[in-house]
């Protein structure tokens, strides 16, 4: 009796022991999971895109993440006018790569509110092209007259920018509203006249519609009127082998992409974030140039301006920097505020690749500098 007597007063001891022990483990793991909630949270920014700008939000990814001092997620979006509607309302969406037009679009309509206060852009990216496909018997936009064509999803920045082409264009046409994929199959099935596509050339979905499918894509002029908020393009052979003759070339319109994100005060915590994304952004961007990066990223100028929008304050303090940067330099800073003048007016002095490549060596040229002061 006396020894169950003393093993029951050893039995609370025992019982303690591991109780103490697994609160231990229980504040402890807590701890964990407070230390990499906040780790992770304030050291991620994201990126909505949709599938055709999906390879350059992971390019983005690719040359800036860098362990735990910044993690850049892509995220996979349903478009242009999607995208601006996400980095203004959607929890956890820092940025977004959307088109000129569609921003030009919220911001005349009012729909969204004084979109212009409320959205930033980081920096405007390349042009993306129009592409008309068609069955093979429409040879012109104008024979699309009274017949029926997919102009994207209902409310996207396809259609939004294909209606106001259209328009321009003065042809009316049954409009259709489904996704590429869809359209291109409608179109080699009959069902439509012609679907139209926005993307970087080549799109990799026409890019495996063959020479016999019994479609081909069309010109589209650039009309009196485009000017304001698209650009002048152009599709050949080497972009559509399958779809365009060899020697011949097919005018068309493009939309600028633009890498936007909400226009956050100076004192909130996501500007802390999106300060750190845009500075390694800018100071790392010339590596974005090299294989096997999207080839569109040769025709980007990051300190071209969008014109009416309000640009992110750390972006414009690179940009500010940079310009300081060579004013002990006179031959340096007359090649540099060349470079910013035909940016500013997207003037014809130089085309986009020329000017991408001589901010790439005015970036050069800083790097020697600053290299040499170190030293």
């Amino acid at each position: 009796m006396r020894i169950a007597a003393i093993g029951l007063c050893f039995l609370p001891l025992l019982v303690g022991l591991p109780a103490h022990s697994a609160a231990q483990n229980r504040g402890s793991a807590e701890s964990i999971r407070q230390s990499y909630r906040a780790q992770l949270n304030d050291n991620t920014v994201t990126i909505m895109a949709d599938m055709s700008n999906a390879m350059i939000a992971h390019d983005i990814a690719a040359v800036l993440n860098d362990g735990a001092n910044l993690r850049v997620v892509p995220m996979i979006g349903k478009g242009p006018a999607q995208t601006v509607k996400d980095v203004m309302y959607m929890r956890g969406v820092d940025m977004g790569i959307t088109h000129a037009t569609v921003l030009n679009h919220y911001a005349r309509t009012g729909e969204l509110g004084p979109i212009r206060n409320q959205i930033a852009y980081v920096a405007k990216l390349f042009n993306e092209e129009m592409h008309l496909l068609a069955r093979e018997w429409i040879d012109d936009v104008k024979q699309l007259e009274g017949k029926t064509v997919n102009m994207g999803v209902e409310g996207s920045g396809i259609e939004i920018t294909a209606r106001h082409v259209f328009e321009t264009l003065g042809v009316k046409v049954r409009e259709v509203n489904v996704d590429d994929a869809e359209g291109v199959a409608k179109v080699e099935s009959g069902a439509i006249d012609a679907t139209i596509l926005i993307g970087a050339k080549p799109s990799p979905l026409l890019a495996k519609v063959s020479g016999d499918s019994g479609m081909k894509l069309i010109a589209l002029p650039y009309a009196r009127g485009l000017e304001a908020e698209t650009y002048p393009a152009m599709l050949t052979h080497d972009d559509y082998p399958e779809l365009i003759a060899e020697g011949e070339q097919l005018d068309t319109v493009s939309v600028c992409a633009v890498l936007v994100s909400f226009n956050w005060s100076k004192q909130h915590d996501r500007t802390k974030k999106l300060d750190r994304f845009v500075a390694r952004f800018f100071d790392n961007f010339d590596t974005l140039f090299e294989s096997p990066r999207h080839p569109k990223w040769q025709h980007v100028n990051f300190a071209a301006v969008l014109e009416t929008w309000p640009r992110s304050p750390r972006a414009q303090a690179w940009i500010d920097r940079a310009k300081k940067t060579v004013a002990t330099d006179a031959s340096a800073r007359k090649r540099f505020e060349t470079f910013l003048a035909q940016a500013d007016t997207g003037g014809g002095a130089a085309s986009e690749e020329e000017r991408a490549k001589l901010f790439r060596a005015f970036v050069e040229w800083s790097k020697q500098q600053q290299s040499q002061q170190s030293n």
